[in-house]
């Protein structure tokens, strides 16, 4: 039954993240930190990611912007592989506390880099790499931060989705390796980020025929309550684990 659930949850998390472009790993993770403890959970997700973002790229493959997606990724990929190193020596309870604090404190840092309405270029996305993918590397999602930024140079609708894919597909790939490199992803672990990827990659394709009639105040709406339920849900965790 468990696993059931987390199926599910992928697949309203696959949909949900088609249509904003960001919020499947925001969602999943508590579920997998439940199923399978903080120190599966996060290679299992950065296997779901993968897929996820691999399944936005394909849906909107003729909207990608590889100019951008270098900029950003040129930086990210190393940044992300660091960062995961840094996760693998953190105890698993400092795990759960670091991507609710994480979570939480998004919700009121997106508004205030919504209402200064920036402009960015790609050494922005360059830099905007290194300390996005630093930071993926060790808390599992930052889509509250990579959203803004693609959306500040100036990406919106499928273009937006497809490079956003694109770009954070080099991130978790570098994580992935990383986490196979030092034992963290083992077989057992691989088979279950694909089955939980699998559910990710058919809610994005759902998800295509509704991008174009969501409205932006519903967007905010939505994942300002993702992040919060889903940082609450790991601050959670982390009290009663034993």
């Amino acid at each position: 039954m468990g696993f059931l659930f987390v199926l599910i949850v992928g697949l309203i998390a696959g949909t949900i993240s088609g249509i904003v472009g960001t919020g499947s790993s925001i969602m999943l993770m508590p579920v997998l930190v439940h199923e399978y403890g903080p120190k599966q959970a996060v290679p299992i997700m950065a296997v779901a990611a993968v897929m996820a973002n691999l399944s936005r790229i394909m849906a909107w493959w003729r909207e990608v912007d590889w100019r951008a997606c270098a900029a950003y990724s040129i930086t990210g990929i190393p940044a992300a592989a660091l960062g995961a190193r840094t996760l693998l020596a953190l105890p698993s309870h400092a795990v759960d506390v670091a991507i609710g604090i994480f979570l939480i404190a998004m919700v009121p840092l997106r508004h205030v880099l919504a209402r200064h309405q920036l402009k960015a270029g790609l050494w922005h996305l360059a830099i905007g790499g290194a300390v996005i993918g630093y930071l993926t590397g060790i808390v599992v999602s930052t889509g509250p931060l990579s959203v803004p930024l693609f959306l500040f140079y100036g990406l919106t609708r499928g273009a937006f989705l497809a490079t956003e894919a694109a770009s954070s597909l080099g991130l978790y790939l570098s994580k992935s390796v990383t986490f196979e490199r030092f034992g963290a992803l083992t077989a057992d672990v691989a088979i279950k980020g694909l089955i939980a990827g699998a559910s990710l990659m058919s809610g994005a394709f759902i998800a295509k025929r509704f991008v174009l009639h969501l409205k932006p105040d519903a967007f905010r709406l939505i994942m300002d309550a993702i992040m919060a339920a889903a940082g609450l849900s790991m601050l959670w965790n982390a009290v009663v684990s034993p």
